[in-house]
């Protein structure tokens, strides 16, 4: 690990990252709470302006890998503000959307830089303290995106109905650019890597652990997103409560989310791998409760909280890639956030599903749960890769 710069505040470093976490995490969780308002403004149906938060996501996974591979050269610090003024600028595109096509553009270049940023973000975050805090150093930086569920949505939301939609981008592309600033002013200035290349990053996707940590995220939090994406639906029609409730409600899932972060990242600088396998039994249990509990608003409400815990599974995981990465951390790095937005479509997705099959909206808890155990199952996978690498024996698990 690099020596830290004498002149580097790590608190306000992480401070002025975890702004931007903030501001990423707002517009992504924010733009499915506008969907209605944006939807007949451009004139469209609701089911149609989904698409923006699918090229949103599109543009995630797109972006990650591309600009982790031929940035990786750039110092961080340089490429931290390049990435946040193309985010500003996305965002202040998608506030001036003329049309519903215009929009879907806009939604998927505000997509790019997202997890490169999340990528670059935790490797300085992690370079700045000892090893043995570098997952709690993530973990503060991620706690602007948990922050932002139950901060940053809820006003979104407000001024997009007090002021119309398009003032909730410009709040994000404010958000942006103070991030710019305070990378400029705080982050430790570096040479960057001149032995990076976009051949040696791609060096992280022939090593099999990387791919089973990325599967790991994109399977097993594929569940949370299942339960979250149809909550209010459940509320309204299972739990029979009024609209009122949903912010309040998604507000306790983000309560849970930010302490499940911070309370995974301390338990995984102690024991990482018994970190990411207690979290997703945690989601597994949680998330097969929620059929039992959906029928009334407080067990609802502590069943959602419990499964906002299980949030904490993101920052372990990347961790975990900068072990198995090797020289190409800046890939790996990004491609985390882009297995987490694969997540973000398989869980909705797989939840729809079950719904239109006839099963009704609490059995979205249990794909949530099957998810979870699926990728339990493929980082116990991962477990048992590294002791046959160590032990150098046949491997006697269907994992081959």
């Amino acid at each position: 690990m690099a020596a830290r710069p004498h002149n580097t505040h790590p608190a306000l470093v992480l401070l002025a990252l975890s702004v931007g976490a903030f501001a990423i995490g707002t517009t992504e969780f924010a733009a499915m709470s506008l969907l209605p308002f944006f939807a007949r403004d451009l004139g469209v149906d609701t089911p149609t302006a989904s698409h923006a938060i699918s090229a949103y996501a599109l543009g995630v996974v797109a972006g990650a890998p591309v600009i982790a591979a031929f940035g990786a050269r750039l110092p961080r610090r340089t490429l931290l503000i390049g990435l946040m003024a193309m985010f500003a600028i996305g965002n202040i595109l998608s506030a001036f959307s003329p049309s519903y096509g215009w929009m879907l553009l806009f939604r998927f270049l505000s997509g790019l830089p997202h997890g490169a940023y999340f990528g670059v973000a935790a490797l300085v975050a992690a370079s700045l303290v000892p090893i043995e805090k570098r997952t709690q150093a993530i973990a503060r930086v991620m706690s602007g995106l948990t922050i932002a569920t139950v901060i940053g949505v809820p006003v979104a939301n407000w001024m997009g109905q007090t002021l119309g939609w398009r003032s909730g981008f410009f709040v994000v592309a404010a958000l942006a650019i103070a991030t710019v600033t305070l990378v400029a002013l705080y982050a430790p200035r570096d040479a960057g890597d001149p032995h990076a290349s976009p051949m040696r990053e791609l060096t992280a996707l022939g090593k099999p652990q990387v791919w089973l940590t990325l599967l790991t995220g994109a399977i097993g939090f594929g569940g949370l997103f299942a339960v979250y994406t149809f909550v209010a639906s459940t509320m309204i029609e299972v739990t029979h409560v009024s609209e009122s409730w949903v912010p309040l409600i998604l507000a306790i899932f983000g309560v849970g989310m930010t302490l499940g972060n911070l309370a995974a990242a301390w338990a995984a600088d102690r024991a990482l791998n018994r970190t990411v396998i207690g979290v997703l039994l945690w989601s597994a249990a949680a998330l097969a409760l929620f059929p039992l509990m959906a029928g009334n608003i407080w067990t609802l409400g502590l069943n959602i909280f419990l499964v906002g815990i299980g949030g904490g599974l993101g920052t372990p995981l990347q961790a975990r890639l900068m072990d198995v990465a090797g020289e190409a951390q800046t890939l790996a790095a990004a491609l985390h956030h882009s297995a987490f937005n694969v997540a973000n479509a398989i869980g909705p997705w797989l939840g729809g599903l079950a719904i239109a099959a006839g099963y009704g909206l609490t059995s979205t808890g249990w794909i949530g749960a099957a998810l979870a155990l699926g990728g339990l199952a493929i980082f116990l996978c991962s477990i048992a890769l590294d002791r046959r690498i160590a032990r150098r024996v046949p491997l006697a698990v269907p994992c081959e």
